[in-house]
């Protein structure tokens, strides 16, 4: 089939890819190209954040998995495993998401830092955007895959000459299909040059600023913020303050680490990612509202995508 995808974040250039391995004649238009995107922001470790309905979520997220681990095999992809831990200030149950994981463990106590009462570590993908994007758009332009800029003011018009859509406008998709239900919520992150880290670090407990520590290969990502309803895209620096202060306490030899970048990105929430098929505009799916799992969930969404379209 000729297909149009919507959109060239994560999501969108995913779903392009799948389509095109499956033998779909695929093109992708977007408002803002790849490393324009929310995708770019990212720190792109693989976990289900802020993205629902829990039962698709643990699947795609699975297929995400592996799918991110099957791409760690390509040094040009920017993805590695990386071992790491969520630290809690309270007992917490394992989480509603465990089956997407092969592998979860519990910090013993005496490895805690000091007030935290309970810990996860795990191995998962964590994804260099910087990298990951243009390994997406190189592959995507080596399949015949063209990937244009085009604002569109309605979705209809992106069914011509084409048999199918995908809409992957994430937040976009708020003035493109009318979903009041998308909701902006606004991430702030700082950018330092690696010190030698090699393990994630994670702390949600609150969930307005949750504290978040990922090594690249040649950077760190310090966070950040999850603000709802914010839409404001410009570096805050008195955020930025809080941020690295944040991040220090949790990772002492950070003080060390020079900053090198601010970046700010609206992920698209919604009470649930929307994945379907779409009964009054025969030829269109969607998928979008990913939250902040746009990267965990991308190659599992695609999947589906690919099923749907066929």
């Amino acid at each position: 089939m000729r297909v149009r995808v919507v959109g060239a974040g994560v999501v969108g250039l995913a779903v392009a890819l799948r389509l095109r391995e499956a033998g779909h004649t695929v093109e992708v238009v977007a408002a803002e190209l790849a490393l324009e995107t929310t995708s770019a922001v990212a720190a792109a470790l693989w976990y289900p954040y802020r993205a629902l309905p829990e039962s698709a979520v643990t699947r795609w997220a699975a297929q995400g998995y592996r799918a991110l681990d099957a791409l760690c095999a390509d040094p040009a992809a920017g993805v590695d495993l990386r071992c790491g831990r969520q630290l809690f200030r309270a007992r917490t149950p394992d989480p509603w998401w465990v089956d997407a994981v092969p592998r979860l463990d519990r910090v013993r106590p005496a490895d805690l830092p000091d007030g935290y009462l309970d810990g996860l570590e795990l191995t998962v993908p964590v994804i260099d955007m910087a990298v990951h994007l243009p390994w997406l758009m190189a592959r995507l332009d080596a399949m015949g895959v063209a990937v244009r800029r085009a604002r569109l003011d309605d979705l209809a018009v992106a069914h011509d000459g084409v048999q199918a859509v995908v809409n992957c406008a994430g937040l976009g998709a708020r003035e493109l299909v009318g979903d009041t239900e998308l909701l902006p919520v606004r991430g702030q992150v700082v950018i330092v040059e690696q010190i030698g880290l090699q393990r994630w670090l994670l702390d949600e407990t609150d969930p307005n600023a949750p504290t978040y520590v990922v090594p690249h290969r040649d950077t760190i990502v310090l966070g950040g913020t999850a603000v709802e309803g914010d839409e404001d895209r410009s570096v805050r620096p008195d955020v930025a303050d809080v941020i690295l202060r944040r991040a220090v306490q949790l990772v002492p030899d950070l003080v060390r680490a020079r900053v090198v970048a601010h970046r700010v990105g609206l992920r698209p929430g919604r009470p649930a990612v929307r994945l379907e098929s779409d009964p009054s505009a025969p030829g269109t799916i969607h998928c979008y509202g990913h939250g902040g799992a746009g990267v965990t969930l991308a190659y599992g969404c695609a999947q589906d995508v690919v099923r749907l379209i066929g």
